[in-house]
């Protein structure tokens, strides 16, 4: 970790966004605003996620759920599930760009369409809907963290795109949404695969899908990826 010490602060307890009967506490990076990817890829390392210009990691008291899941790329092995998914994606023509996040106003407006459609289909009884623009851009916006998009299209059709974190050894997924009438396609997981395969490309050891809540059924898809690797009590646990 940093030789810099570092400061934190605790937001005020909350309604859990992932177990609705818990509280919540996220512990924040007050200060320095990290603007060295070291310091970034040092913390994520340690349980913690970027939101915006923020680093935080949960900070409860009575639960230990939230467990950042990552996966090592030279290890890892797509299950015949997963095989099926890539090989039905490319039978219907779908393929990937890693793109920079330098939209223009009209790829701009295709995301948030896409982007409104989702939340509507899968979060409507969630904080997110409404999906706003303001939401949008506080996924596509960092002052110090490059981000790239991860755009999936079957034949020119956007389908679906991850909002992605570039570290030096890793690939942090941030968020990703998807068209609904391409749920059969499993896009979500097929986005998971095309950036395990770029992660391949370009020698990266981890991709990092945030966190795993065991009692959050929206996120079992991730314990399907194996070998994968849980923080918690203080260090990596392996799940072959």
């Amino acid at each position: 970790m940093s030789s810099t010490p570092l400061q934190f602060g605790l937001t005020p307890p909350a309604t859990c966004s992932y177990l609705p009967t818990a509280q919540e506490q996220l512990a924040v990076l007050m200060s320095p605003i990290p603007h060295d990817h070291q310091l970034y890829e040092q913390l994520i390392a340690h349980n913690f996620r970027r939101s915006g210009n923020q680093l935080y990691r949960p900070h409860c008291a009575q639960c230990q759920a939230c467990q950042s899941l990552r996966i090592p790329v030279n290890t890892f092995e797509p299950s015949r599930a997963q095989r099926r998914i890539l090989a039905k994606a490319a039978r219907a023509n779908w393929h990937y760009r890693l793109q920079d996040n330098n939209l223009t106003p009209e790829t701009y407006q295709s995301l948030f369409a896409l982007f409104e459609r989702y939340i509507a289909f899968k979060h409507a009884d969630g904080s997110m809907y409404p999906a706003t623009a303001a939401q949008l851009d506080s996924l596509l916006s960092s002052q110090w963290q490059p981000i790239k998009l991860l755009t999936v299209y079957q034949q020119q059709q956007l389908m679906a795109v991850s909002v992605i974190d570039t570290l030096t050894t890793s690939y942090s997924a941030v968020y990703s949404f998807f068209a609904p009438e391409a749920v059969a396609f499993s896009p979500g997981k097929l986005a998971v695969l095309y950036l395990l395969a770029e992660a391949k490309a370009s020698a990266r050891q981890f991709v990092y899908l945030g966190y795993q809540v065991d009692g959050c059924r929206k996120m079992a898809y991730k314990t399907e990826f194996r070998p994968h690797q849980r923080f918690f009590d203080g260090y990596w646990h392996s799940f072959a």
